[in-house]
């Protein structure tokens, strides 16, 4: 692989990560299965997607975007339930 697409994949990832932490913590706020619930979840999804299409990123790096996704997401809720007590 050469730096650019080492680049923007450590980029892809770190968006996978660090935008869902504000979201977990967003959807955290919401009525669980709720219209704003789905969206918190799934909002950066059409993101990151675009991001591995511009970029060229193998589709074998999905469940790492996939995995770091969730990670961002527990990481906003542990932080509203911490702010939250």
């Amino acid at each position: 692989m050469n730096i650019e697409i080492n680049i923007a994949l450590v980029s892809l990832l770190a968006f996978a990560a660090l935008s869902n932490v504000p979201l977990g913590y967003l959807r955290m706020g919401s009525p669980k299965y709720s219209a704003r619930w789905f969206v918190y979840i799934h909002l950066s999804v059409p993101f990151i997607i675009g991001l591995r299409i511009s970029n060229n990123i193998s589709w074998h790096f999905i469940p790492f975007s996939i995995a770091l996704a969730v990670a961002g997401q527990m990481v906003g809720s542990r932080i509203y339930r911490r702010s939250h007590r």
